[in-house]
């Protein structure tokens, strides 16, 4: 019987041929050596060319004309209700406790007992010239409503907060794969080699899921986020310890270096420790840089103000958004923001109202410091939570509302680097519990985000598991709606 060789979108019932041959080297265990082979000799090209070795985190080109360079992505933390922010439903006035009935969706392990329609406590109002529904208690947003692009069409798969978490930031709902940030600095590398192109600002306690959603995965570990605090020594150990010179560390590195390069070189397959040499090296170049990012003294005193430092309940989050775009300023590839929780099952409007004083001041801050800047154009902003939440809840102590999770529908939104400001693409249905109009998945989201910095997903690839991986696990639909 004849081998089967799939080539050139035939059948081939003839003795393979030396295309068939190397086709299949792509789909069978023989890719892992072919793949290595293929590298060894790109990277023996490189350092020819080059007398130092090209760092993994070198600038690389795109794959299609970019319309950002560099992204900020404002995670909100637990699922913050689209119903009471960006999505406002009248008919749920009149359907306020009314008895609700779910059919055929799943629910989270928080359904028990009755459930009843639940009223937004918010009022919305139209804001800008572009008449962007926004609650009112977003008072500062709302100034520069002009700039965003709200999508209502975002749908996810899980309804529970660690997987949909994972979803949202690596594409893979059981966690494990790279996430979007190690896949952008793996695809663009960073623009400057003192700093690591994928940092995330997380609260003091880490998400659900924890560290896992700005991992590395698969990938390379050049490429995992680095997380800083906004406040305090941002990462710990950063200063060398009294009487140590940069004179006595470089000496100390030099050495490290010659006894892991042997150690290496009779090891060939351990890219691990190759990592862990970078990761010295950018530690020791950190030193210099890292704490002046972090000294705000130089900025000026009604720009911290405008970013609410030094005032409460801004500050926290002020600091973040103000580090993000000095982070940026100084060509760091990916910044991502986290703020939580907005897991509100019940009195949303004493939760919710708190998390956006928080939060409202500095991003409409950070907004209008990188437009004045002329850095927005350039850097896409993304803000959104893992889902939404459901129009209905069960009622807790007579008038403490909330809501529930609910994957079928949410709102993002998007400012910058490319996208359709001042306007709001897709829409859910009277009553919020679903996406009707402008339908995607997140993965969706994620290919489109990747077009927007010049990443083609199905070429941003890398062979694991003995197959071509990807940030959409399968491919996705970029959404042209969202691009200016």
């Amino acid at each position: 019987m004849q081998p089967f060789f799939p080539c050139a979108g035939r059948r081939a019932l003839h003795a393979p041929t030396r295309r068939d041959f190397v086709y299949s080297l792509g789909a069978s265990l023989g890719s892992v050596a072919f793949s290595s082979l293929l590298a060894a000799e790109v990277n023996s090209k490189l350092q020819t060319q080059n007398s130092k070795p090209v760092s993994p985190l070198a600038p690389k080109p795109v794959h299609l004309p970019a319309k950002a360079t560099r992204c900020i992505f404002l995670m909100m933390e637990g699922g913050p209700s689209h119903i009471d922010t960006f999505d406002p439903k009248p008919k749920l006035v009149e359907m306020h406790l009314k008895e609700f009935v779910r059919e055929g969706k799943m629910k989270s392990a928080m359904e028990s007992g009755k459930r009843y329609y639940v009223q937004s406590p918010f009022k919305f109002r139209k804001a800008g010239q572009s008449g962007a529904d926004i609650a009112e208690n977003w008072e500062h947003l709302a100034k520069v409503a002009d700039n965003l692009c709200f999508f209502r069409g975002a749908q996810v798969d899980s309804v529970n907060h660690p997987t949909a978490m994972y979803q949202m930031n690596t594409g893979n709902r059981f966690g494990g794969d790279p996430a979007i940030g190690s896949w952008v600095t793996y695809g663009l590398g960073s623009m400057n080699q003192n700093l690591p192109g994928f940092i995330v600002l997380p609260e003091v306690s880490y998400p659900q899921g924890g560290a896992a959603n700005w991992g590395n995965g698969f990938l390379p570990a050049h490429f995992q986020g680095t997380p800083l605090r906004a406040k305090g020594s941002p990462i710990l150990d950063l200063t060398p310890p009294p009487g140590i010179t940069p004179e006595h560390q470089r000496q100390n590195l030099d050495l490290l270096a010659k006894l892991n390069s042997a150690h290496r070189d009779a090891h060939p397959q351990h890219d691990e420790l190759a990592a862990r040499m970078d990761a010295y090296e950018l530690a020791f170049r950190m030193q210099m840089e890292v704490p002046g990012i972090l000294d705000f003294d130089k900025e000026n005193a009604q720009l911290k103000a405008s970013y609410g430092i030094g005032a409460e309940p801004t500050d926290a989050f002020g600091r973040k958004c103000l580090l993000a775009r000095r982070l940026v300023e100084r060509g760091v590839r990916f910044v991502q923001l986290y703020a939580g929780t907005w897991d509100s099952h019940d009195y949303i409007e004493r939760a919710h109202g708190n998390l956006v004083r928080q939060v409202d001041q500095p991003i409409a801050a950070l907004l209008a410091d990188l437009k004045q800047r002329g850095l927005l154009d350039s850097t896409l902003v993304v803000c959104c939570g893992e889902f939404g939440r459901s129009p209905d809840n069960g009622v807790r102590g007579g008038t403490a509302y909330g809501r529930d999770h609910n994957p079928h529908a949410m709102t993002m939104w998007f400012a910058g680097g490319g996208v359709k400001a001042g306007h709001t693409i897709g829409a859910t249905d009277e009553l919020g519990d679903k996406a009707v109009a402008h339908v995607h998945h997140i993965r969706d989201v994620h290919v489109t985000l990747l077009n927007l910095l010049g990443l083609d997903d199905n070429k941003l690839t890398y062979f694991h598991g003995g197959r071509f991986k990807q940030l959409s696990q399968f491919g996705g639909q970029v959404i042209r709606e969202l691009m200016a």
